[in-house]
């Protein structure tokens, strides 16, 4: 959704800080500080022969370096922990106030920032760490990128309220999920989707959020994840007969949940995973139905397949 100019390297710099908790950039300041000074105070060698006068010329530049650095560098991660800090008050703020209020159009009046904002805490609160990257650039037009049990998921925010997101924006998203190996996505509106959108993303680890899930998802606190989207036509016959519409692990019995192989000959084919794993790599196939176990091996050097 965003769309960032040419940034310079300070702003980089900050975006990065801010990306963490305030204290981890006040801490970064700190250290950062302590090392360059220690670099900018540091004696400067004897020079004894011609050699020695290069390595003195060299080592009086780095002096210099550290010497502005040691209040550039802390003051940049200064500057990245007083954004967090107001990026984390903003984010409390607006999802306290669409928690509390009863009205529908409660997305209403809210700009994409805010938006985004209010997307990435509801993610929070699922318990994902999210990282802010913003739309623009070659990255697909992603806003953010979640990490959950060491598996990363995509999200791509849409703020439209007027128009219905179609499927174009759900096959764009799961063509960035396959280049950058993501366990899933995630589309998120203000708005709705058209038939076509909900067609193609039924059966693939991709969930749309409309603008009603969204504020259900906010105030209720329900746990989202694009492995419990409805199954496909061929998905139901290996979860119908499986507890709360799962099937069971084979290995440990624990519920399963849809994955998408992320490399080797199988790459992009759906099948149902462990939720266990990495402690448990049982898998059963999506379309077999018969409840075994499915083993593959990559064909060159015939490794196991990893999920």
């Amino acid at each position: 959704m965003r769309r960032r100019g040419r940034a310079s390297t300070a702003e980089y710099l900050m975006d990065l800080v801010a990306m963490l908790p305030w204290l981890a950039g006040i801490g970064l300041a700190v250290l950062s500080y302590f090392w360059l000074h220690a670099l900018a105070s540091a004696p400067l060698p004897l020079a004894n022969t011609p050699q020695d006068i290069g390595q003195l010329a060299t080592s009086g530049i780095w002096r210099g370096l550290a010497y502005a650095g040691q209040y550039i560098l802390p003051f940049i991660c200064v500057m990245g922990a007083l954004a967090s800090a107001i990026r984390r008050r903003e984010r409390r703020k607006l999802i306290g106030s669409v928690a509390r209020s009863d009205a529908a159009d409660a997305l209403d009046g809210m700009s994409w920032r805010e938006f985004e904002l209010l997307v990435g805490e509801g993610f929070r609160q699922q318990g994902y760490a999210v990282s802010e990257v913003g739309g623009g650039g070659p990255d697909g037009g992603i806003d953010l990128v979640l990490i959950k049990a060491s598996e990363k998921f995509l999200v791509q925010c849409k703020q439209w309220k007027a128009f219905k997101v179609g499927v174009t924006v759900v096959r764009e998203l799961y063509g960035v999920m396959a280049a950058r190996g993501a366990a899933g996505g995630f589309v998120v509106t203000s708005g709705r989707f058209t038939e076509e959108a909900k067609a193609f993303a039924s059966g693939r680890n991709i969930r749309l959020i409309d603008g009603p899930g969204l504020l259900h998802l906010i105030r209720g606190g329900r746990s989202v994840s694009p492995a419990v989207s409805e199954p496909a036509h061929g998905e139901a016959v290996a979860a119908s007969s499986a507890r709360g519409g799962l099937p069971s692990c084979p290995v440990c019995s624990k519920a399963m949940l849809r994955r998408v192989a992320k490399r080797g000959a199988s790459a992009g084919d759906a099948f149902w995973g462990c939720s266990g794993y990495p402690g448990c790599k049982g898998t059963r196939s999506i379309w077999g139905g018969c409840g075994q176990p499915v083993f593959r091996r990559v064909l060159r050097g015939h490794r196991p397949w990893r999920t």
